[in-house]
């Protein structure tokens, strides 16, 4: 059976991996029979947030261990993962992917990729090993691969996209950007949708473009 490696940012919308997002992509990958494994970085997060009322706390915590909230417990420092385990990578979204696992939240055009994660994305790469980002998640593609991908219609962001090397195609919440070439799959998730059963299309179509992506 294959498997694929799902990089996670922390736990929450605001300063983790989105909730939604993440456990939609697992129900596609269940639902299609392939297995996944979490990970994340063992580093503290940029800041945590407030969901109740949005606001900044003075509490500290780890991305790891916010982590395996949303694995219930069964996840491995990105240190741990072996390229070769794996048929495939997913990444989230939510706002942890823009400021735990890099720092476009705060630099934009200017932002850089957590050189862990980068290094990952570029093995999978490498191996031609499909990658599917959601959300946000997908500059972070942009910045280390410069592929094409898709965060839906937002004209900010897609201009960042470009003048960091990368093609943004607009694509609606139910609809995927695949890049043949490098083999990225990427899908706006809660950049356009509106509730969690959009959120389930995104999802359920990444993962069926990244599984049609897969070498047999």
């Amino acid at each position: 059976m294959k498997k694929v490696a799902l990089i996670l940012s922390g736990c929450g919308v605001y300063d983790g991996s989105e909730i939604h997002e993440t456990t939609m992509a697992m129900l596609a990958l269940s639902k299609n029979e392939i297995e996944y494994e979490c990970f994340a970085p063992n580093i503290e997060q940029y800041h945590v947030i407030n969901h109740l009322n949005g606001d900044v706390t003075d509490e500290k915590r780890n991305v790891l261990v916010e982590s395996a909230r949303i694995a219930r417990g069964d996840i491995k420092d990105t240190k741990e993962l072996n390229v070769v385990d794996f048929a495939g990578l997913l990444l989230p979204g939510g706002f942890g992917a823009a400021k735990n696992l890099s720092d476009y939240a705060f630099k934009s055009e200017n932002f850089t990729v957590n050189e862990e994660i980068a290094n990952i994305i570029r093995t999978f790469h490498s191996s031609k090993k499909p990658i599917a980002a959601l959300c946000i998640a997908p500059v972070l593609i942009a910045k280390v691969l410069g592929a094409k991908v898709t965060i839906g219609n937002d004209k900010t962001t897609a201009n960042i996209i470009t003048s960091v090397g990368a093609n943004h195609i607009d694509k609606e919440y139910h609809e995927v950007s695949v890049d043949e070439k490098n083999l990225i799959v990427t899908n706006p998730c809660y950049m356009l949708a509106s509730n969690i059963y959009q959120v389930s299309l995104g999802a359920d179509a990444a993962v069926a473009a990244m599984l049609g992506l897969m070498k047999k």
